[in-house]
């Protein structure tokens, strides 16, 4: 049985339905500042969706969190790169 939001997150990123986090505590991928994100990144290496959660957070420009197997630091590299 899914919820509302679910429903609304997976109509938005119907890849996230495979991704290997889907499970996992979301806090994991939100180390902060002074966390470390050797855990999230090791999660990441594996999934099936990775590109697709990068690509996404790219498009979307999601300030915060580990997605797509890249911390916020080096996906602000990447935004500057391709501009």
């Amino acid at each position: 049985m899914t919820t509302p939001l679910l429903d609304l997150l997976l109509d938005e990123r119907p890849w996230a339905a495979y991704a290997s986090c889907r499970t996992l505590d979301p806090d994991l991928f939100f180390p902060g500042s002074e966390g470390r994100p050797d855990e999230a990144l090791k999660v990441c290496r594996g999934c099936p969706v990775r590109e697709e959660c990068l690509e996404w957070a790219l498009d979307t420009r999601v300030p915060y969190g580990i997605w797509g197997g890249h911390t916020e630091r080096e996906r602000r590299r990447m935004l500057r790169r391709s501009a």
